[in-house]
């Protein structure tokens, strides 16, 4: 669906678009969503361009791994101590706008989310 020449989030990882940078280092980078739908909106990216969940194999496990393990240190560090949600939008029927994979981490006081919960 897209290319690492006009992806939006890797022109990001680039630095040639600005982001407010939660966490970086060599293979994933989060930043605040420009649109929060709670409190707490940060999204988490592999920098090496995957254009979904779907297109992920084996190759990606790894990073994945790796990725699902720092979220939970980075919502703590955001100050989610009393939970928060992940959410990867997949495909169009998903919801997904961007493509290149990426993790919402949602957090903050329940009653202050613009999302519906289950």
């Amino acid at each position: 669906m897209n290319s690492p020449h006009n992806c939006l989030f890797c022109r990001i990882v680039a630095g040639q678009l600005p982001s407010r940078k939660v966490y970086e280092d060599d293979e994933m980078l989060a930043f605040h969503d420009i649109h929060p739908k709670a409190p707490v909106h940060f999204l988490l990216i592999p920098k090496v361009h995957v254009d979904s969940l779907a297109d992920c194999g084996p190759g990606e496990g790894a990073v994945l791994a790796k990725m699902m393990l720092k979220v939970p240190e980075l919502a703590r560090a955001a100050g989610c101590g009393n939970g928060f949600r992940t959410v990867i939008n997949t495909g169009p029927d998903g919801g997904q706008e961007v493509y290149h994979l990426h993790l919402h981490v949602l957090g903050g006081p329940r009653n202050q989310w613009k999302v519906a919960l289950p």
